[in-house]
């Protein structure tokens, strides 16, 4: 069956983690392995308390990253160079989701709050390099992140999207409800849906849904 709401439109937002690959292949397992030993090493506390703030500070400020800036004066730079510096051989290339994502007219673009040169390299890896016109990470909006609706501003500005005439996939439902607001589709990526009103589609299948389009 056709998604006929998502059937003309010119604008595609991409979330990354666990969007643009599978949840199973735990990436971001890893990316909270070197969060948690940054917070460590930065502010001098312990694993348990590392481990509590940067839970703490991804529920209350959208990133652990915004918590540390806004409290203890982190710069982000070298936090963002440390945090995403793993390994990606958890990822192997989908031509099929190439393909599908490919064939959608309009601009594509993706948006992360991991930095733009982590995503690029997942992007790569995932053999999905090259059909987007453009990748955004939260360095290029400012560092405010998603769930901020001025974060979703920024990025639909540098992208040229129009948020009445666009899509967004994601995997975190919580970054769904400004792009709602702002009035694009929303399509929810996870295994297990939500009932909210400011997601309109879910799938476990990104590939798939994609092909109903």
């Amino acid at each position: 069956m056709m998604v006929k709401d998502l059937s003309n439109l010119g604008g595609w937002v991409f979330d990354l983690d666990n969007t643009l690959y599978p949840p199973e292949a735990r990436l971001f397992e890893l990316i909270e392995q070197r969060m948690t030993g940054y917070v460590m090493s930065t502010l001098g506390v312990g694993e348990d308390e590392a481990n509590r703030l940067r839970k703490s500070y991804w529920a209350r400020f959208g990133t652990t990253l915004t918590g540390l800036m806004e409290l203890h004066g982190v710069e982000p730079g070298p936090y963002m160079t440390h945090v995403h510096d793993i390994a990606l051989d958890r990822l192997s290339p989908d031509p099929e989701l190439r393909a599908r994502i490919a064939a959608l007219p309009g601009r594509k673009i993706v948006h992360t709050n991991g930095s733009a040169p982590y995503a690029e390299r997942v992007l790569a890896a995932r053999g999905l390099d090259g059909i987007f016109d453009a990748v955004f990470g939260v360095e290029d909006a400012g560092y405010v992140p998603k769930p901020r609706r001025e974060s979703f501003e920024a990025i639909a500005a540098l992208g040229g999207i129009i948020p009445g005439e666009a899509a967004i996939f994601e995997d975190d439902a919580r970054n769904l409800a400004a792009p709602h607001e702002m009035g694009m589709r929303t399509v929810h990526v996870a295994p297990a849906p939500e009932a909210a009103p400011h997601i309109h589609h879910h799938t476990t299948d990104l590939t798939a849904f994609l092909g109903r389009l």
